[in-house]
């Protein structure tokens, strides 16, 4: 499908917005800035729509895919939450949290959204252009983040122009996204209780403070995932990553974090120089692509050890998911 398009890049106006609203209820794709990194978006209720974005990144179809609606209210119209999702949604809505739950059967949903599961993923994003493109759309928008599959997540509207132009109409460009990383995604059991089914830009110790103690789990399902981002493998450069390195050996990039080893690598790039978990995941993503084009998608890149605590657990979800066998 790459080159079938004249993909054209969006001003972040009411105009570029009107446009990419066009464009989506005719069929066709839109990437958009979020807080966390730009989604591929098309109409959650249009089959073929939907079904184009799978096309398009090559993505596996048992792989389902996070909704995007403008509000709390407009979420319930598509999926049963219990009331500990209720009190997640009042308290991170919008952010970057995920909810899953039992699809309504009005919902109107196209069933490929849904990749065969009985749940819907569903999320109110807080980035302004993103809100003002729902609102405009006044429709569920389905959207995983625009890039091929099992390939790093974009964060800029130039990654997505890199490489996907060809394969969608338009891309929103709304700068660099904040948060960097994907959203935490919470089901729930059978019970009503929320467990973390991806880490995300909400942390654990955020989501307790509001409903208490959050299980975790399965966070890696490769046959049938219950959420985006469960895949073994994904978010990968083209190089191989070596984790919780000290220091880059001979031929390495090394991607290094808080204080700086001696090293003989010309090839590097601080996550961040202050030990920030928050400045290291805004960065991943970005510093990634950035390490992996000098080294021409081959080679080696050395990661420093990144803490497990706050949004440095999902940081490193990220990192062994881009350094697992391919």
């Amino acid at each position: 499908m790459s080159g079938d398009l004249n993909t054209i890049r969006l001003s972040a106006t009411d105009r570029g917005v009107r446009v990419a609203v066009t464009f989506l209820r005719k069929g066709g794709l839109v990437a958009f800035p979020t807080e966390t990194v730009y989604g591929l978006g098309a109409d959650a209720r249009d089959e073929r729509a939907v079904a184009g974005i799978y096309r398009a990144k090559g993505r596996p179809s048992h792989n389902p895919v996070i909704v995007h609606v403008a509000s709390l209210e407009a979420a319930a119209r598509l999926i049963d939450l219990p009331p500990e999702g209720v009190r997640l949604a009042k308290a991170f809505w919008p952010g970057p949290l995920t909810l899953v739950a039992p699809v309504r059967a009005e919902s109107g949903i196209a069933d490929i959204c849904r990749a065969g599961a009985l749940t819907l993923a569903v999320r109110v994003p807080a980035a302004p252009l993103a809100l003002s493109l729902l609102q405009a759309f006044d429709g569920p928008v389905a959207a995983p983040s625009a890039n091929l599959s099992g390939k790093i997540s974009p964060t800029s509207a130039d990654h997505v122009m890199e490489e996907m132009h060809g394969r969608l109409e338009g891309v929103l460009d709304g700068g660099v996204c904040g948060v960097g990383l994907e959203s935490t995604i919470v089901g729930f059991d059978e019970a009503g209780k929320p467990r973390i089914l991806r880490p995300g830009g909400v942390t654990r110790e955020q989501l307790e403070q509001v409903v208490g103690p959050v299980s975790a789990g399965p966070v890696t399902d490769d046959i049938a995932p219950s959420a985006p981002g469960q895949l073994s493998s994904h978010y990968a450069p083209g190089a191989r990553l070596r984790l919780n390195a000290e220091r880059p050996e001979l031929g390495e990039a090394w991607l290094g974090f808080g204080e700086e080893p001696e090293r003989s690598s010309a090839i590097a790039i601080n996550l961040s120089a202050a030990a920030s978990v928050e400045e290291a995941a805004s960065n991943l993503f970005g510093h990634l692509r950035h390490l992996d084009a000098l080294l021409e998608h081959s080679g080696t890149i050395a990661v420093a050890a990144i803490p497990e605590r706050g949004i440095g657990c999902a940081i490193n979800d990220r990192l062994r998911r881009a350094a697992a066998p391919r």
